[in-house]
């Protein structure tokens, strides 16, 4: 075989990937819409005392068997934020966002979205967000400061 032949094959290849990829990147796209739509329409605002909020694998949690069993396999394995909250008199566990945990508050009362067991929006009792600064603003931060004096 010639060099130009291997070439394109590899093209080809190649080619048939990337439409393969995106065909299944518009399925994936259409479903997340579908899941965002049906979301906004079953959202409602609720009032809740955060009692807890940890990261944990999804079957180790107290969940509906209903929703165990409709898990998809990846989501069994995977730890997500989680968040214990009391809804009224009743004590529940509620998935979020990762955005989401992080801006909820522990031991605080906040008004949130809920989807079922979705926390969808924090609507108030937000705390402001701290941002990490990264290791090269640290140093250029270190580098304004001048030398230490002693």
């Amino acid at each position: 075989m010639s060099f130009w032949t291997v070439f394109w094959i590899i093209i080809a290849v190649v080619i048939v990937a990337l439409v393969g990829l995106y065909f299944w990147g518009k399925k994936l796209q259409g479903r997340y819409d579908e899941q965002q739509q049906l979301i906004s329409n079953n959202k409602q605002a609720v009032t809740l005392f955060i009692i807890d909020k940890k990261k944990d694998n999804l079957t180790n949690l107290k969940l509906p068997k209903q929703m165990k069993d409709e898990l998809p396999w990846m989501y069994k394995k995977r730890k997500m934020p989680v968040v214990i909250a009391k809804i009224g008199p009743q004590i529940q566990t509620l998935l979020c966002d990762q955005k989401i945990y992080d801006s909820l508050p522990t031991k605080k009362q906040v008004k949130v979205e809920l989807a079922g067991i979705l926390i969808v929006n924090v609507l108030s009792g937000k705390l402001p967000e701290t941002k990490k600064k990264g290791f090269m603003a640290k140093m250029a931060d270190k580098a304004q400061q001048g030398p230490k004096k002693k």
